[in-house]
């Protein structure tokens, strides 16, 4: 590419992209005062708009690929903690979760993404003590969520016999113990532990309608399959619905022998179903470089992302001009 005088740009979207993009451009800030970057978070989240929570006791619905949504977090989850490698298994990953708050819009639930690690190079991070990206959801969501980890009902490595007359109920049911009295509901609360008063992962689990006759109609379905119809009649995005993007990183870094603190967030909200958050912070930031390659203002060429300054730089500064900015907070 670089011999042809072509650029091939990619993670040009918001995660990967966006992230890249405002993360990279702090972390050349603090180069430039001479400081040293010891510490990194980052997580990123696509969420209901709090006007469209109400009623949905998930806080969530889908404004991406429900299959990437079902299949999430599979693989050992891999990042460094002060200078100490870590790894969660996936039957883990929904249990290890941390709580961030962003003024104006509450707190969010974060959980690992696999690999952390792999980023270190991309920011030129390679001494870093502590570098962690994750996913947000809202606070409540993982432990309900980790119900359907625990069942297999996320697998998708082999098909159920007879999926196509099966219902909700007998999906559930399954994965459960036969007991020649107690409920599909009594069981599963036994299997994860769940006590009666353990309303907000119950109310969800109901809220799903997994406990009712609905057949799935699929014919040779594996467990993942099963699951996402079952997510998609209740996740999917109504015309009044709004989704929202939330971006939040953490630096820890030293300067003159003190250690400091930024916070950078952005949070974006769709309009409707159509003209979501997603779309646009996905779409725009590939619309601009685009024109910015085809006008010269970008003139690099290879195989890049957008790390480079010559990048980030113009293309971060006109998707302000649409409503993608980042409040930065330095302590």
């Amino acid at each position: 590419a670089k011999q042809a005088g072509v650029l091939l740009l990619n993670e040009i979207g918001v995660d990967p992209g966006i992230d890249h993009m405002s993360a990279m451009k702090i972390i050349d800030e603090i180069r430039e005062k001479g400081g040293k970057v010891t510490a990194f978070e980052s997580f990123t989240g696509g969420l209901l708009a709090p006007e469209s929570e109400k009623d949905n006791p998930w806080k969530y619905k889908l404004s991406w690929n429900p299959r990437n949504i079902v299949l999430a977090g599979q693989g050992t989850v891999k990042f460094i903690q002060e200078n100490k490698y870590k790894y969660i298994p996936y039957t883990k990953v929904f249990r290890r979760t941390e709580i961030v708050e962003i003024k104006d819009y509450g707190k969010f639930e974060g959980y690992a993404n696999r690999d952390s690690l792999k980023y270190r190079e991309v920011y030129g991070l390679e001494d870093v003590k502590t570098i962690y990206r994750g996913t947000f959801r809202r606070p409540g969501f993982c432990k309900a969520w980790d119900t359907f980890v625990q069942l297999g009902a996320t697998d998708d490595t082999y098909t159920i016999e007879g999926s196509e007359n099966m219902t909700y109920r007998e999906f559930i049911n399954s994965f459960l113990a036969f007991h020649e009295s107690d409920s599909v509901e009594l069981k599963l609360m036994h299997y994860m532990k769940l006590e009666q008063d353990d309303v907000e992962v119950l109310d969800k689990l109901e809220w799903l309608d997994i406990y009712k006759d609905i057949k799935t109609g699929l014919i040779n379905a594996t467990p993942a399959q099963i699951l996402q119809q079952i997510l998609e009649r209740k996740w999917t995005l109504q015309p009044e619905d709004k989704d929202m993007i939330v971006m939040w990183h953490k630096f820890i870094y030293e300067l003159n022998g003190e250690e400091k603190l930024v916070e950078s967030s952005m949070v974006v909200t769709g309009e409707d179903r159509v003209n979501t958050a997603m779309s646009k912070t996905v779409g725009l930031p590939v619309a601009i470089a685009t024109k910015m390659i085809l006008n010269g203002t970008i003139n690099l060429t290879g195989v890049q992302i957008p790390v480079d300054k010559n990048i980030y730089l113009p293309v971060l500064k006109e998707l302000e001009e649409y409503g993608v900015n980042f409040n930065e907070k330095y302590y």
